[in-house]
């Protein structure tokens, strides 16, 4: 398996929900509203023999008149064409904001026009009637009824016999993680239920967690299963450690 982190840049957040671009290098977080997180956005290509797998898509911000994310994959030698399956953790905005995009006359399509969209049906409703800030229902809906969508109504399973899906409810209520197994290999994404390294190494329940305890149990018990298993671990919101093991 061949991995390629699709970073966007890193971002504070703070309970408006608002993403704001962050300089590692000039910007302090203390200057920033009490209780701003500094998280990383981060996409990942995961290249198997069967597929070019795209592991959430970001923010969909525009960058030079075309979608940011577009742009990362042509900088690592892949069209956007060349996706062929797209596995949504969940539809919180920095993590499918890139699944469509509004052409000039308003319309949404698609991001990936090649490629077959995974997402849980009851994340989808949840999206859905929620709505803003958390979800862009407008976005998203172009995932209804479309023929390149695939929606799971089952809480655990497997697409296409090696990638491995489970809803866990911990982050939010239809949160889904992925395996993703070739030969002996196994890349395990955990989203926003594991979305950085020092959260695997210590134990604490965040606040903006759905189930907080839930989240840090499985936090705990993928990392030792990890180590036993020569798990790669790829981390979403990891300014440092895009992807690591536990060794």
């Amino acid at each position: 398996m061949q991995i390629v982190p699709l970073s966007e840049g890193s971002f504070t957040i703070d309970n408006s929900k608002i993403f704001v671009p962050f300089d590692l290098e000039k910007d302090e977080l203390q200057a920033r509203h009490s209780g701003s997180l500094l998280v990383e956005v981060q996409p990942f290509i995961v290249i198997t023999n069967k597929d070019v797998l795209l592991l959430d898509t970001g923010l969909g911000f525009m960058k030079n008149g075309a979608m940011q994310l577009h742009e990362n994959l042509r900088a690592n030698n892949i069209q956007p064409e060349h996706v062929t399956k797209v596995l949504l953790s969940h539809l919180h905005k920095d993590h499918a904001g890139g699944v469509s995009y509004k052409d000039k006359l308003g319309h949404y399509h698609l991001s990936f026009s090649n490629a077959i969209f995974f997402v849980q049906q009851s994340e989808f409703d949840f999206a859905m009637n929620t709505g803003f800030p958390s979800f862009m229902a407008e976005e998203i809906s172009i995932l209804q009824q479309n023929s390149q969508v695939v929606f799971l109504t089952e809480p655990e399973g497997d697409i296409d016999t090696y990638i491995h899906y489970k809803v866990t409810g911990a982050h939010s209520p239809h949160h889904q993680v992925f395996w993703i197994k070739e030969n002996d290999e196994t890349t395990f994404f955990g989203a926003d239920d594991a979305p950085q390294l020092q959260q695997m190494k210590h134990r604490f329940v965040a606040k903006y967690d759905f189930n907080g305890k839930r989240a840090m149990e499985l936090r705990s018990e993928w990392w030792e299963e990890g180590k036993k298993k020569n798990w790669t671990f790829l981390f979403y919101h990891d300014v440092k450690t895009p992807l690591t093991k536990n060794k």
